[in-house]
């Protein structure tokens, strides 16, 4: 009896230093209704499962700009953010004047963004243009979807005075347009989002596409911007491809994250990818070609080393 009861003692001591050598990252994402929640939840079961001693658990935030600060302070391990907010807050520039978040450093890109404007199929909104004078929604108040909202409506001469801004998620957009409380709503997540899917099977709605002219200008204002095409069917009445802008996600972390701990999480990120698109179709574009190809900073030593492992080409700008 008193072997058992040190073999079960032990047992427990085992299991319990087991529990305690766990350490839990955190993921910063976004909103609920968008795919930066689903997308992190994915890799958050991916780190536990493939990456020895660590937790994770996905964060919800305010997206975008948020999570550049939450690395940068240290409240979060890991976050999502759009191309063009992981270089201002790189570079000190745009929303970042004035601060630069030298930290910051690139895991991967992991997929495109889509910008997506939606408005009621019976609206009188066929373009850019069209949103003067009326209600818009640009996004949650420091998320990308802002930024890209600006971005491409003042590179299209268009700014905030001459319509009224309301500054909400993706599912109070969808509400909003859906109870008529505002007449179009901007988007910048992975296409197809459950938003506006959501929507689009409980309401007439319609995709407003850009022009060439329009998506000219937006990329020479904002060269991480480029061409993208939502195809026809992606949502319910959506009978034609739509013109617009994509722009691609960034997974990053701290400079100071261990470097082993970075490379693991970045080999788990690509050669486990299968588990995550059975999560969300964004997971589809999680490649290394896209990661490389798109990646507007530096890598982190850690994710650097994978790529490296597995001949692909990284660009200069992308050394530490």
């Amino acid at each position: 009896m008193r072997a058992l009861t040190l073999a079960l003692t032990a047992s427990l001591l085992v299991a319990s230093h087991s529990a305690v050598a766990q350490s839990q990252l955190s993921i910063a994402t976004g909103g609920t209704g968008g795919t930066y929640y689903p997308y992190g939840g994915g890799l958050a079961e991916l780190i536990k499962k493939h990456v020895d001693g660590y937790d994770a658990v996905a964060e919800v935030t305010g997206a975008s700009v948020e999570n550049m600060g939450l690395v940068w302070r240290g409240d979060s391990d890991l976050a999502l953010a759009l191309a063009d907010t992981v270089h201002q807050g790189a570079t000190g520039t745009g929303d970042f004047e004035g601060r630069k978040l030298e930290n910051i450093r690139a895991i991967a890109s992991i997929y495109p963004n889509a910008v997506q404007i939606v408005t009621m199929a019976d609206s009188d909104i066929d373009s850019l243009e069209d949103l003067e004078g009326k209600v818009v929604s640009v996004g949650a108040p420091g998320s990308g979807t802002e930024l890209n909202a600006r971005a491409i409506l003042e590179a299209n001469g268009i700014s905030y005075d001459d319509f009224d801004p309301r500054r909400l998620n993706f599912n109070e957009t969808a509400d909003a347009l859906r109870d008529g409380d505002i007449d179009a709503g901007f988007w910048s997540v992975g296409p197809p989002t459950s938003s506006i899917l959501n929507l689009a099977t409980t309401s007439d709605v319609r995709l407003i596409g850009l022009s060439d002219e329009e998506v000219a200008k937006a990329r020479e204002d904002e060269p991480v911007f480029a061409p993208y095409e939502l195809k026809a069917g992606l949502y319910e009445g959506m009978e034609e491809a739509v013109q617009t802008l994509g722009v691609p996600n960034v997974l990053i972390a701290s400079s100071e994250m261990d470097e082993e701990l970075a490379y693991q999480i970045t080999k788990t990120l690509f050669e486990q990818t299968d588990e995550l698109i059975a999560i969300h179709p964004a997971a589809n574009d999680t490649t290394v070609e896209f990661s490389v190809n798109s990646t507007p900073i530096a890598f982190h030593p850690g994710a650097l080393r994978y790529y490296e492992e597995v001949g692909a080409e990284v660009q200069d700008k992308q050394r530490p």
